[in-house]
């Protein structure tokens, strides 16, 4: 039964993804005065699924000085490690409830980057390279400030498991006790995952698409895919931490859809930083903001007890 269930979520994943590109070319084409895809299917809806066959039946070529072996196992790796950290999905029944979850979910997330690096340097081309290197020097600078504020709420709750966010924010959501942790939360989500308006990895004047320039055809598939699916899960994680974890209902998913809109949202209205902005803002605001808040939480716990 656990093997059923796991697979079915997966496969939930994997149509959400196709759903959320269609949705991101739909609102990015409304709010440019176009149509967008709306020639396959009724309303395009058929879209998502023409470019995933488009994409793997295209001929697969790679760069004659790739190391061929890691050129072809990382988008794999990266698909694979993007998928794993669903199996946090926080079930009441009928698959594995994590006592530590929060933390599970900060090592998997953690190990993405090596997806990043082996990525870039496996095409042996400068522009892969130059696109690793800021992909991943900026998802490790995020990652610090992105742990901190996971851990002043465990220090509130006093617990790691999802279900505990459910008990402890039934009267109150976090989002009203921290609204500033919010905004930094959200804008790290955003660096994370590699989104406009922090996006270097692919500044289109001189790097073109960043670590995966090289890729085509599956390869890229695969690479596409982990990245929405890591999106996905990034507003699940914003609505269990902020927004009360009533995931046995349907305004939970409500909320986890308009949170993946706001993704597309940001990106058509906000221009791209400047790089040294974007480390600014890592290591001179947003890390001693989530440490500051790590006090006071500690200081509200002791307080209580």
């Amino acid at each position: 039964m656990i093997y059923l269930i796991s697979l079915i979520l997966l496969i939930m994943v994997m149509v959400s993804v196709g759903f959320f590109t269609l949705l991101e070319r739909k609102f990015l084409s409304y709010m440019q005065i176009r149509k967008g895809p709306n020639k396959v299917g009724y309303l395009g809806l058929l879209q998502p699924f023409s470019d995933g066959v488009k994409l793997f039946l295209k001929e697969s070529c790679w760069p004659m000085n790739s190391n061929v072996f890691m050129y072809f196992v990382c988008p794999i790796y990266s698909l694979a490690q993007s998928l794993f950290i669903w199996c946090l999905f926080p079930y009441y029944v009928n698959l594995i409830e994590y006592n530590y979850s929060m933390l599970l979910f900060l090592c998997i997330s953690g190990i993405g980057v090596y997806g990043l690096i082996v990525c870039g340097w496996s095409s042996n081309s400068m522009y892969s390279m130059l696109g690793c290197i800021r992909s991943v020097s900026q998802a490790i600078s995020y990652e610090v400030s992105l742990a901190l504020i996971l851990l002043s709420y465990f220090f509130l709750c006093d617990s790691y498991n999802f279900t505990d966010f459910y008990n402890i924010q039934q009267n109150c959501w976090f989002l009203f006790l921290s609204t500033p942790m919010f905004m930094c939360w959200f804008s790290c989500c955003l660096a994370e995952t590699n989104r406009s308006p922090f996006d270097f990895s692919e500044g289109e004047s001189e790097l073109v698409s960043g670590f995966n320039v090289e890729y085509g055809s599956g390869g890229f598939a695969f690479l596409f895919i982990s990245e929405y699916s890591s999106i996905i899960f990034m507003c699940l994680i914003t609505n269990v931490v902020f927004f009360g974890a009533d995931y046995m209902f349907f305004f939970f998913y409500l909320k986890l859809i308009f949170f993946c809109f706001v993704f597309i949202w940001v990106r058509s209205s906000l221009p791209r930083y400047r790089y040294d902005s974007l480390m600014y803002l890592a290591w001179k605001c947003y890390l001693p903001m989530s440490l500051n808040y790590i006090f006071f939480y500690m200081l509200v716990k002791c307080l209580n007890f």
